[in-house]
């Protein structure tokens, strides 16, 4: 099947001329980009695999700060003016948050190109890429809205420390191959995966900026999009592993290798580097000549690569370093030279050796010391007593129960963990083609008089039969970290819904699948008004999902929808 190769949003890129403003914000800029070690903004006829790129003279939009579109973006920091076109730092003064703004002129040759990359992006809706806002076409203008993520940093940054960790390079091949092979499937392609286009969030997740509209600003395509976006992922795993670029050229910070010495694997770039990772890295840089580890096939293909990953034995994360406490330091009173008294330096501290009082020798002395013995003897007497009292007790309550009862050694209980309500952290819609997905906090709100509702279907109710929800929907929740889940309630818009309620692994970083949702929780099934599951025992994950594939009639028509859905789990 012939490969459409379109190309996303995201792209601010630093190369060439630079604003003075261009170094702030560089979560959200790309920086100084080079595609496979040339520099990728500079006009070449053509590049290797069929990938093609076009150089325009025009000039950027002369716009400036404060400047605002649909009286809603307001322009605050040029990041880039490259090929005809601008990247801006803007905030959308309607929902008060930051967003990123590509603009150029509607007259640009790439002008109509950008905005069909755009539009195809936002409909892909995946949450691992950056998401495509808004594309218009406005007063001789071309725009294009993304997403700013200012809690995010850049592989470049990440890179220019050192090497990545193993565990944390597994998790960035793991991550950008599963999603550019979904991209794949709907016919998108990246063609500039570059460690400026891939950004790590605060919670550990990678998301990709840059899918199709990146390559569109600049016009590039290419012949063989899956093998190119292939290679630029070995690429940016091999970086991760050496922080070298495995081509001879320096970019992005990182040095080259050296040259008229071809690609060599990455443990013998660096020492150290795990042997599994090292020979992915050749394998899916095997497009571009090399030789790959031990005669294994290359991989061309972004699902070719996805799969070599999954294949690999997991990568555990490193363990905690353990800080040895500090050494004790006795204080003066403890050293026992307390009401001693104070030695002069150079000399000697002199022992005083403090004489016992004498016995008690006197019959007042006497008639004391026997008053005290009594006494013990006394205590000595009555705790026996109550030592065998307590023991007798004991006796008689294993008699009385057959041994089952028993308490800890200290003699307190066992802890027992009641169910609590969880806390949800965030819901996303399930399925390829995601319904409403701007209510689906409401699912999640504590509110049950709102809700998540979907559209209406018409004639079946697997919603109409489409092939865009062959998979079905529902909701997937993120409890934020990974949990000991006991029940699940969702209240649903109407009774007759078919669903389910399955769990992700509890290592999954990002499920969107149905196939990341292994743990089958409840059987497919007709529900009422509400959807119950209670489990004999705990299950650990941190994703759940409501999943629907039948909708319920209303007037005529097929709609569904979940008002709220609560989590049980074990808490201490």
């Amino acid at each position: 099947m012939a490969e459409r190769s379109t190309a996303a949003v995201d792209v601010a890129d630093n190369g060439g001329d630079q604003p003075p403003a261009a170094g702030a914000a560089k979560a959200t800029a790309d920086g100084a980009e080079t595609q496979n070690g040339r520099a990728a903004d500079k006009p070449v006829p053509e590049e290797k695999d069929g990938e093609h790129r076009t150089a325009v003279p025009a000039a950027a939009p002369e716009l400036h700060s404060g400047h605002k579109l649909a009286r809603r973006y307001r322009l605050e920091e040029c990041v880039t003016r490259l090929d005809g076109f601008s990247s801006w730092r803007a905030v959308d003064e309607k929902l008060r948050r930051a967003v990123g703004v590509h603009l150029l002129p509607a007259d640009h040759p790439r002008a109509r190109s950008v905005l069909a990359a755009a539009r195809s992006s936002a409909l892909l809706g995946d949450p691992r890429f950056v998401q495509v806002l808004d594309a218009v076409e406005e007063n001789d203008l071309v725009y294009v809205v993304h997403e700013w993520l200012p809690d995010a940093t850049e592989l470049t940054s990440l890179l220019a420390t050192g090497p990545l960790e193993p565990h944390e390079a597994y998790q960035l091949v793991s991550q950008v191959s599963q999603a550019m092979a979904a991209a794949h499937r709907e016919g998108l392609s990246h063609l500039r995966l570059t460690p400026g286009a891939i950004l790590r969030t605060s919670t550990g997740q990678y998301r990709i900026r840059g899918l199709a509209v990146n390559a569109a600003l600049r016009g590039i395509t290419s012949d063989t999009p899956q093998r190119t976006d292939t290679e630029a992922i070995g690429a940016l795993l091999y970086a991760s592993l050496t922080q070298r670029w495995p081509y001879e050229n320096d970019a992005y910070g990182l040095t080259g290798l050296p040259k008229d010495v071809g690609l060599i694997p990455p443990d013998q770039v660096r020492a150290g580097v795990h042997r599994g990772l090292g020979q992915l890295a050749m394998r899916a840089l095997a497009n571009d000549g090399a030789t790959a580890s031990r005669q294994e096939p290359p991989c061309t293909t972004p699902e070719e690569l996805a799969k070599a990953v999954a294949a690999m034995p997991r990568i555990r994360p490193p363990e905690p370093a353990f800080t040895a406490p500090p050494e004790y330091q006795h204080t003066t009173y403890q050293q026992g030279s307390y009401g001693r008294p104070p030695t002069h330096p150079g000399t000697p501290a002199a022992q005083v050796i403090v004489a016992p009082p004498p016995p008690l020798q006197s019959r007042a002395g006497r008639v004391l010391k026997w008053a005290v013995s009594a006494l013990l003897i006394t205590a000595l007497g009555l705790g026996s007593w109550q030592l065998a009292d307590t023991l007798l007790d004991h006796g008689k309550g294993d008699s009385g129960n057959g041994g089952s009862q028993q308490t800890a050694p200290t003699g307190e209980p066992p802890k027992v963990r009641h169910p609590k309500q969880l806390k949800v952290g965030s819901a996303s819609v399930f399925g390829r083609e995601q319904i409403e997905k701007e209510d689906v906090h409401k699912a999640v709100d504590g509110d049950r008089s709102t809700g998540w509702v979907t559209n209406h279907f018409k004639g079946q109710p697997n919603f109409g039969n489409l092939p865009s929800y062959e998979d079905g929907s529902g909701v997937i929740v993120d409890l934020g970290s990974v949990q000991e889940v006991t029940k699940l309630e969702a209240d649903m818009y109407l009774a007759g819904h078919k669903a389910q309620v399955r769990a992700a692994a509890a290592d999954a970083s990002s499920p969107v699948s149905l196939s990341d949702f292994p743990q089958e929780l409840t059987k497919l099934q007709n529900t009422g008004k509400t959807l119950e599951t209670k489990l004999d025992a705990p299950v650990k994950t941190r994703f759940l999902l409501v999943h629907i594939t039948e909708l319920p009639s209303e007037g005529g028509v097929y709609r569904g929808g979940i008002d709220e859905i609560r989590v049980m789990g074990l808490v201490d």
